[in-house]
């Protein structure tokens, strides 16, 4: 899958898409990245690519001219492309937005704003969706690009050592993931739980999916109603009310 991304700071994606994972995945050409210095398309010996905005007021505005110049560069090999503005306007994103785009046929393209924003001009014409990491402010649209990017990429067949983790993390069932544990078995007069030591696969698996769901009832209760729980699950966070209660008399 392709991705490209404008931005005034090149050096941000170079660091993290050349570690872990992504790089992995670039290695393996799961993924190919093409990240674009937005300066390269000034056209003044500054490199200027943002103005003061009309009507006044604070900050910086990036310029229409450099983007335009930006994006027909990055569609010039004629590939169809989904081109995303990162912006607190757009859907928030979620794992299932994540799973959407990582079947896109279409590349992806991401455009990072600075300053103020971009010029809506821009928006309004060369931008075919928006999508917002969320209800918080940020310095510019790399983090937020890099969020979606790292979500999407390790989605993509190949891209993780073991297929099998995908299905048993947070939100990919539709609720957060169960606790962990690691050698050694007692730390600091802390025990992992007996079952973990079983052998018992079958306990194991049921131990996980409960306490996945009591994690879940208890930091975010609002995902059990859309995660399409079984007759068995909706008896276990019975039993897992039950022993709330018990445990607070």
């Amino acid at each position: 899958m392709r991705f490209s991304v404008i931005t005034l700071f090149p050096e941000i994606f170079h660091a993290y898409l050349g570690a872990g994972i992504m790089k992995r995945a670039a290695d393996k050409s799961v993924a190919i990245f093409d990240i674009i210095q937005l300066r390269d398309f000034a056209t003044d010996r500054h490199r200027t690519v943002d103005d003061y905005p009309y009507g006044g007021g604070p900050g910086m505005v990036m310029k229409p001219e450099p983007l335009k110049e930006a994006l027909t560069y990055a569609k010039r090999d004629g590939i169809p492309t989904l081109t995303v503005l990162v912006s607190p306007q757009g859907k928030t994103f979620n794992q299932q937005m994540a799973k959407e785009l990582s079947e896109e046929k279409r590349r992806l393209l991401f455009i990072c704003g600075r300053y103020e924003g971009i010029d809506e001009r821009v928006r309004e014409s060369l931008v075919d969706e928006e999508i917002s990491a969320g209800d918080y402010v940020l310095t510019g649209g790399e983090l937020p690009a890099l969020v979606i990017i790292d979500a999407v990429v390790r989605l993509l067949p190949g891209a993780l050592g073991d297929e099998d983790s995908l299905k048993e993390e947070s939100f990919s069932w539709g609720i957060l993931d169960y606790p962990q544990y690691t050698r050694p078995p007692e730390w600091n007069g802390l025990r992992v739980p007996e079952v973990l030591l079983s052998g018992n696969h079958a306990a194991i698996a049921r131990w996980r999916r409960k306490e996945a769901l009591r994690r879940t009832l208890k930091n975010r209760p609002e995902l059990i109603e859309t995660a399409g729980l079984t007759p068995g699950e909706i008896e276990l966070i019975r039993r897992i009310k039950e022993e709330e209660y018990e445990s607070d008399k």
